[in-house]
């Protein structure tokens, strides 16, 4: 937590932009760690919580957004010649596709409050050609609720702690 601080304090926004959206794309980011810090410093007067919590959401839709069109453009394709690797058969993969055009949307909402799955139902949502506009309704949706629950943790139950700050 100490590292995201310095990273957070140091360049502000801007890092809780880039970390988030690269943390949904699915690179080893922290993202619920991310946002409790967040929110944490929010609630010190570091950072502005409205727009902390707007930074947060137009990060995560930008990875989100990323994360899509890499399933859209290489999903299928990828999954076709070495999905036999992972055991991932064509049959599976259309059984998969099959159940994501049914409860695709919730996935999306829902999706985000379990870590692994919030990364694979983006990818998801390509590979099974989800319409941009639905996507984006349900990602939004699941994002917004998604930051300001982890956002307010961090804010309300920071103030709890006392965490140091190394503000250089």
């Amino acid at each position: 937590m100490a590292l995201l601080q310095d990273i957070i304090i140091e360049h502000g926004y801007i890092s809780i932009f880039f970390c988030l959206a690269l943390g949904i794309i699915g690179l080893p980011v922290p993202d619920e760690i991310l946002m409790a810090t967040v929110g944490y410093l929010s609630s010190i007067g570091l950072l502005y919580f409205p727009l902390s919590l707007s930074i947060s959401v137009f990060g995560a839709i930008t990875g989100m957004l990323c994360s899509y069109a890499l399933g859209r453009k290489f999903g299928k394709p990828l999954l076709w010649k070495y999905g036999k690797w992972i055991r991932f058969t064509t049959k599976k993969l259309e059984k998969t596709t099959s159940w994501f055009d049914h409860y695709g949307p919730w996935a999306i909402c829902i999706g985000y409050f379990i870590p692994g799955l919030r990364h694979l139902t983006c990818y998801l949502a390509g590979m099974s050609a989800m319409s941009l506009r639905k996507y984006l309704f349900y990602s939004v949706m699941g994002a917004l609720v998604w930051c300001a629950v982890f956002l307010s943790i961090g804010y309300f139950l920071g103030a709890s702690f006392d965490f140091p700050i190394s503000i250089k």
